[in-house]
C-alpha cells in the first residue's frame, strides 16, 4: 500500500519552480506501478503522480468492455466539470459543465459511437453526472475518437480517482489535488502517454 497519495522527486523544489515557469505540458508519461497492473505512476516533467489504470491493466489491443488502458499517446482534447464538485480556476483547454442530460454512447454499432449525447438516448451510454466525484473534472482522450473503430473502446478520459486509486473501466484517475495542480499547464497539444 501506498502510505502517501502525494507527488515525490528527489529536487521537490526544483520542481516546482520548472512547474511554476511553464507556459504548458507537453507530455505526460503514465506507467503501471510494479506488482500492481491496475495503479501507476505519471511522470510530469520529473515529477511523479499517483494514478489509478484500467481493472484490465494496459493493452496493446483495446477492446469495448475488457477494463483495459489503452497502450498509446492521446491527445488530450477538451474537458467536462462538476461546478458543484471542482474548481477551474484557469486552463487552456475547453471545458464544459456537465449537466444532468450529458451522456456518452458506448454500442459500438450505434452512429454515435464514442460520442457525447444528449438525454435520454435510446442506446446504452455512460450518464456524465455521475453520483460520485470521479467526473468532478473529466478531460477527454483522443482515444479512438477520429477514426472510430468499432468496438476499439468508448469513453477513455483522464479523470479524477477514487479515494483508493481502485481501478477505473479504462481510463487513467488522478486526485482532485493533482488534477488542479496539473489543468492550468494543460492544453490541446498536451498528450498523456501510457507506456510500458
Amino acid at each position: 500500500m501506498i502510505c502517501s497519495m502525494r507527488s515525490y522527486s528527489k529536487k521537490h523544489e526544483r520542481n516546482e519552480a520548472v512547474a511554476k515557469n511553464r507556459k504548458s505540458l507537453r507530455i505526460l508519461t503514465v506507467r503501471a506501478r510494479p506488482g500492481h497492473p491496475t495503479q501507476g505512476f505519471m511522470n510530469v516533467g520529473g515529477t511523479v503522480f499517483f494514478c489509478a489504470l484500467g481493472r484490465g491493466g494496459i493493452t496493446a489491443n483495446k477492446r469495448e468492455g475488457d477494463g483495459g488502458t489503452p497502450l498509446a499517446a492521446m491527445r488530450i482534447l477538451s474537458g467536462y466539470f462538476r461546478r458543484d464538485q471542482f474548481t477551474v480556476n484557469r486552463t487552456r483547454l475547453p471545458m464544459r459543465e456537465i449537466d444532468a442530460a450529458l451522456g456518452w454512447c458506448e454500442v459500438p454499432g450505434d452512429r454515435n459511437y464514442n460520442r457525447p449525447v444528449r438525454l435520454p438516448y435510446a442506446a446504452s451510454h455512460e450518464y456524465m453526472r455521475r453520483n460520485d466525484r470521479l467526473y468532478g473534472a473529466c478531460l477527454v482522450l483522443d482515444w479512438n475518437i477520429s477514426p472510430r473503430r468499432r468496438g476499439r473502446g468508448s469513453a477513455i478520459f483522464f479523470h479524477l480517482a477514487r479515494p483508493d486509486f481502485s481501478p477505473t473501466q479504462g481510463c487513467v484517475a488522478v486526485s482532485a489535488r493533482t488534477m488542479a495542480r496539473l489543468l492550468p499547464y494543460l492544453n490541446e497539444r498536451t498528450v498523456l502517454k501510457v507506456v510500458r
